[in-house]
């Protein structure tokens, strides 16, 4: 399972510190999706509780990704690195071998 899906979750199991808020269209509608210790939740539609539904599908158009400090709160997130493209964070990726 090499998805940038179960990437971004591994990522943020060996980074658990960090919060991923991912910047997403899926089917032409916007979302946002946080990714905290493995887990990935829509901020802005309900998730399924089958975890073998992805949150983040391989059609999902990522538009930016943010690293937030953990614990994350929305009202005033403390970013570590803002609006990450795709091929950005595929480096941090690849820095945590994942």
């Amino acid at each position: 399972m090499n998805s940038i899906s179960h990437r971004l979750e591994q990522y943020t199991i060996k980074k658990p510190n960090q919060v991923l808020i991912v910047k997403v269209e899926i089917d032409g509608k916007p979302d946002d999706i946080a990714i905290f210790k493995g887990f990935s939740s829509s901020l802005m539609r309900p998730t399924a509780f089958d975890p073998d539904i992805p949150v983040l599908p391989e059609t999902a158009k990522i538009l930016s990704i943010d690293l937030v400090a953990s614990p994350y709160n929305p009202e005033s997130p403390t970013y570590i690195k803002q609006g990450l493209t795709r091929e950005q964070m595929q480096s941090l990726l690849a820095e945590v071998g994942v």
